[in-house]
This record gives structure tokens, sequence and C-alpha cells, in this order.
């Protein structure tokens, strides 16, 4: 399997190409509409057919790639059913699989952060790719996009870490320079998987000040049109 994690320093996001070596058949998650060029350089110099992208919910910090992509490469673009992006290839469900050469990713709807985060789960490769909903010591917000505390409490602690603890946690976006984890680490260190009940991650997660991305306005309606600016 080849894994690339990229890097886009203008809104801290990480995007993950990943490759069956064998067939050369590749995804992207999460793929940041500026680093396009990038992207396609990135697949001609490996020799890899992009057969999907990706994103793990609605992003509202930058401009997903998916439309452009399938426009460039004819990949599927693919997202959860609740983000209601008819423009997508596909619309996943809890469960839905996406293969990629021999490769299985397995989304896992993984609501709190907004009402449409997924999950990407490669069991065979004990990796997940979490978009926002679990970060290196810390978590998605909830306060905007029909984000809910109490579904995010339920998403991290009755879905994620009911996966093995050796799973290799692949983030959405680090603010610190961290670029990889384990579950069984962000259980011991992460303080969003420290709370003792439903009520005490509530209190949290109601009690943070952040402000909005600035690029909410912008990328939100175009991410719900595949990354196409009104």
């Amino acid at each position: 399997m080849i894994i690339r994690q990229l890097f886009d320093h203008d809104t801290f996001t990480y995007t993950y190409l990943i490759a069956d070596e064998n067939a050369r058949k590749a995804a992207l998650i999460d793929p940041v509409d500026t680093k396009l060029e990038l992207y396609l350089r990135l697949l001609e110099e490996l020799n890899l057919t992009l057969v999907a992208a990706l994103d793990t919910h609605v992003h509202a910090d930058h401009i997903t790639a998916l439309g452009a992509l399938r426009e460039q490469t004819g990949c599927d673009s693919c997202i959860g059913k609740q983000s209601k992006v008819d423009c997508a290839s596909r619309l996943l469900t809890d469960g839905d699989e996406i293969e990629v050469g021999d490769l299985v990713l397995q989304a896992l709807y993984t609501p709190g952060h907004t009402d449409d985060s997924y999950c990407f789960y490669l069991s065979a490769e004990s990796t997940l790719f979490t978009g926002d909903t679990l970060l290196i010591r810390g978590s998605g917000r909830t306060d905007f996009q029909n984000g809910d505390p109490e579904q995010l409490y339920h998403s991290l602690y009755s879905k994620l870490l009911a996966l093995p603890d050796e799973t290799l946690v692949y983030p959405g976006h680090d603010y610190q320079g961290l670029s990889q984890s384990t579950l069984l680490e962000e259980q011991r260190n992460n303080p969003r998987l420290q709370c003792i009940n439903q009520s005490e991650f509530i209190e949290m997660m109601n009690a943070l000040k952040i402000p909005q991305p600035k690029h909410i306005h912008i990328a939100v309606p175009a991410n719900r049109a595949c990354g196409q600016r009104s």
C-alpha cells in the first residue's frame, strides 16, 4: 500500500493519497482545490490511476477539489448522503465500501462535528482517516453545520474507540505539527477522550470559544456544488 500525507498550509488541512501498489489504483481523501496540480503531478509520477476522490464532510475552511478531480481524471467523487451534495458521483452511507484496487475503504458515519461527517477505515491495514471527527489531541468543533456534541460523543466513544487500539489515526487537520497517532495513544492523551460521561463531554464542547473559519461563507456553498464557486 502507498500512503502520502499532503498538507495545505493555508488551512492546516491534510489530504491523503492511498493506493494499491500492485493495481496502481488510488484514492484521494479531502483534496483541496488549490493543490490540484500537485495531486495530478503526484499521480503521474507514481503511475497511479485515480478511481475515487472522497470528502469526509462538507468543509468550511477550504474548497474541495472533488469536482475538478472528476473532470480531470474521470474518478468517482464521493461524500456522505447526509451532505445532500447531489453533484457527487456517489453518496455514501454507513458501512459502504470503496474499492481501490484490492484495498477496501469502509465508510463510517460519525456525525457530531457536522451532521454529514464520515471517517474512512482500512480494516486490513488497521488505518483510519478521521477527517475532523477525531484530531490528534483534539476533535472537531460542534457549533456550526448542524454539529451536535451528543452525536460527537457517541461517534468518538462508541464507534471509533470500538476499533482496535493499534489502529493508526490520520486526522483531517493539525495545528501543532503532529501527523499521525493511534487510537490507544489518543485514548490515553486526548483531552476530548477523558470525559467520564456524556454530560461532561457536552459541557466541555459547549464551552469552547473558537473563531469561525475564515473561508466559511465561500467554502460551504462551493463545496455543496462539488467545489464550483458561484
